[in-house]
Order: structure tokens, then sequence, then C-alpha cells
């Protein structure tokens, strides 16, 4: 495999932790609906697929039935504000920024849709890092299928990237579509470490530019 010319992140679990975020939204909406409220190891377990089918995953679990504007009620409820509860992990603008210094093409590839994904960049002020941002409604299709990454990987002009990501469904698009995969092992997965194949793994950011200068290709650094 020839070596990456560019880095891809994923969102949640993996640049940020939009958990509590989401459980707010999902237990306002709950409420309205006069249904009990979720714990948040319940709502970590619905992240990973997209907004649709985390609103079918919550009605579910709350035996609801899921229909479209279901879907577009939770959305108005969490696009309202999707950084109240949100916090970047620690020592990830220092990595982006050491990266971004370093030439290497940087880019987001998420199953949100990407209106918040780019309101939360422009938030913490990462935004500027990023080259390409690929959301969940961006193309038909989102994540697992490898297309997102793909196109990221064309708005990056670059034929191989370094995927990071958090979870299963992170791990399973960079082998659809040929790319090396990091894991971050404090997100969302629900499986063990051990079973998601991957070039690295890491639990901090602390030192994860360093490791990745030594992966990448040097004319990537040049860029």
């Amino acid at each position: 495999m020839p070596r990456p010319e560019a880095v891809v992140f994923d969102l949640d679990g993996t640049l940020i932790h939009s958990a509590p975020e989401l459980l707010n939204a999902a237990n306002t909406y709950l409420a309205g609906l006069d249904r009990a409220p979720l714990t948040l190891a319940e709502l970590q377990g619905f992240i990973g697929n997209g907004v649709p089918t985390l609103v079918k995953r919550l009605r579910a679990a709350r035996a609801l039935d899921t229909g479209p504007e279901d879907i577009a009620r939770f959305l108005g409820i969490y696009q309202n504000n999707p950084v109240g509860h949100t916090t970047v992990y620690p020592g990830v603008v220092a990595a982006l920024q050491t990266l971004s210094l370093a030439g290497v093409p940087l880019g987001v590839c998420t199953n949100k849709p990407e209106k918040p994904t780019r309101d939360i960049l422009d938030h913490f002020g990462i935004n500027r890092y990023f080259r390409a941002v690929v959301g969940g409604d961006t193309l038909p299709v989102h994540k697992p299928d490898p297309a997102p990454l793909r196109h990221a990987m064309q708005e990056l002009a670059s034929t191989s990237v370094l995927f990071v990501g958090d979870s299963e469904v992170d791990c399973a698009t960079a082998q659809a579509a040929g790319q090396p995969f990091a894991l971050f092992t404090e997100g969302y997965r629900k499986s063990p470490v051990e079973a998601l194949r991957s070039s690295l793994v890491f639990d901090r950011y602390d030192g994860f530019a360093q490791t990745v200068l030594r992966i990448v290709s040097p004319q990537a650094q040049r860029a």
C-alpha cells in the first residue's frame, strides 16, 4: 500500500466528544413525545451511522415508529445549538496545527450532516485546517460506503490517505476504500480494539502528529 498523501478524520468520537450534545437533543425530542429520557450509554450505542439511523434507534428504544418528519424534527432541535455540550478532545487542535504547518492536506469525512459539521468546525476555530469537508448528506450515500471518503480524497487531490476514526463504521469505510485506518480508542466503538483492523491505534492526541508525520509521504509534507 502506498504511503498516505493526506489525513482524513471522522468527526464524532474522533475529533469531538459530541455524545452529550446528541443526548441533550435526543432527550429534548423524547420529552416532547412524553417518553422517558435516554442514558448516555444508550445514546452512544446509537451513534455512527448518521442521524436517520440514530433517530430510528432512539425511537425504537422507546417503542415508537419512525417517519421522515421525525428525522426533520430531531435535526431541528439538534441544529439549533450543536455545540452547547460538545467539546474537542484534548490535544486535537495542537495536532491539527502541527500537521497543517507541516503541509499535510487534511479533511473531514463524517456521517453528521454537512451544515452542523461546518458549524461545529467554525465554532471551535478548526475549520481552517481542513481542505475537504464531507458530511453524511453531501452525497446520496454515507459511510461505510467508500464513496464519501473517496470524495474527500478527490477534493484533497490524494490517491492515498490515512483515515482516522473511532468506530466499526470508520474501519469498514477505510477497508472498502482500500485505505489505511488509524483507530482512536476513546470514541464510540462497540467492539474490542483487536476486532478492528488498523494500521495505528492511539488513545490520546499527544504525540499523534509526530507519529503521522513518520507515516505520510514526504511529498505530502511539502504540499
